[in-house]
């Protein structure tokens, strides 16, 4: 995915759509620049920062506000922070505007930099796996996703030949129907793909606009239409598969790409969706892959 067309730098944004606290620090996540790392893990449960933090070798700055939860310091020497996100891809629409607002605007100014500066993101969440050989308690690390949330259309972009493959076999598959959003691909960062999916399962996330019916579960309210899971399962694309939904990948992945950032998710299955098979201890198991991609990524 490439941004079309990005803010000159230089060019001044109004208070109304640069918000910020008096402060100084941006609006939902209350954070000022001096107070990120360029290393931030993202989680969506609030409460699970701390279990990330926990491994820091000092904590520095600590803020909650909303359930933008965010927990700043050092490991082995290098500056992280852990992020608490919520759940859904609108709120990465909050979270990477303002990642990226405090390392590449001037919020003196309020303008954009003329140099760019790149974080490294990676999130840590739990999925549901669509494919039967996947259990729970393992790890899926996305190599790409699949959009079925609308954020993407919003922002100015164009996919790249290889995503537009994918996604033209997605639709072919799916025969996607007409009253369902028109899905999109984005991508992760090709060497933290690499280095997070040793030994773990990489292939395709869906990640879904809701928790129920976009993902195929029917309480009281039925889905309007029936089947998708079995067709995402059976999904092919050269030797790539759809492994699991979630449901905050594909904003991660679009809006790092068009902003320039390095993004990666790596996710702990919890349910397993053909074996109808849930986790009997998922703590124990996001644990596992906290300290996984910690030692991984620091050392």
């Amino acid at each position: 995915m490439r941004p079309i067309l990005l803010t000159e730098p230089g060019t001044e944004l109004p208070e109304s759509e640069l918000i910020l606290n008096p402060d100084g620090s941006v609006y939902h996540l209350a954070l000022r620049p001096e107070q990120l790392g360029d290393l931030v893990l993202v989680v969506g449960d609030p409460g699970r920062v701390a279990r990330v933090s926990a491994h820091f070798d000092k904590i520095d700055h600590q803020v909650h506000n909303r359930e933008f939860v965010s927990h700043s310091g050092t490991l082995h020497g290098a500056r992280i922070t852990a992020l608490a996100t919520g759940i859904g891809t609108d709120n990465i629409d909050i979270v990477l505007g303002e990642l990226d607002a405090l390392v590449n605007i001037d919020l003196d100014k309020r303008t954009p930099k003329k140099e760019h500066k790149s974080l490294t993101i990676v999130r840590m969440g739990t999925c549901g796996a669509l494919q039967e050989d996947i259990p729970c308690d393992e790890l899926v690390v996305s190599q790409y996703a699949l959009g079925l949330d609308n954020v993407m259309h919003y922002y100015a972009h164009e996919q790249t030949d290889g995503e537009l493959r994918i996604l033209q076999s997605f639709l072919q598959h799916t025969e996607w129907p007409d009253n369902l959003p028109m899905p999109y691909i984005a991508t992760g960062h090709e060497p933290l793909v690499e280095t997070l999916g040793r030994g773990n399962h990489v292939g395709i996330t869906a990640t879904a606009g809701g928790f129920y019916g976009p993902q195929g579960r029917q309480l009281r309210a039925v889905p309007s239409v029936g089947g998708l899971n079995e067709l995402f399962t059976s999904f092919r694309h050269e030797e790539l598969r759809l492994l699991n939904f979630e449901m905050e990948t594909s904003a991660l992945f679009g809006l790092s790409e068009l902003l320039g950032h390095k993004a990666c998710t790596v996710c702990t299955v919890v349910a397993n969706r053909l074996r109808k098979e849930y986790s009997k201890d998922h703590h124990a198991a996001v644990d596992a892959m906290i300290a996984q991609v910690l030692e991984r990524l620091v050392g």
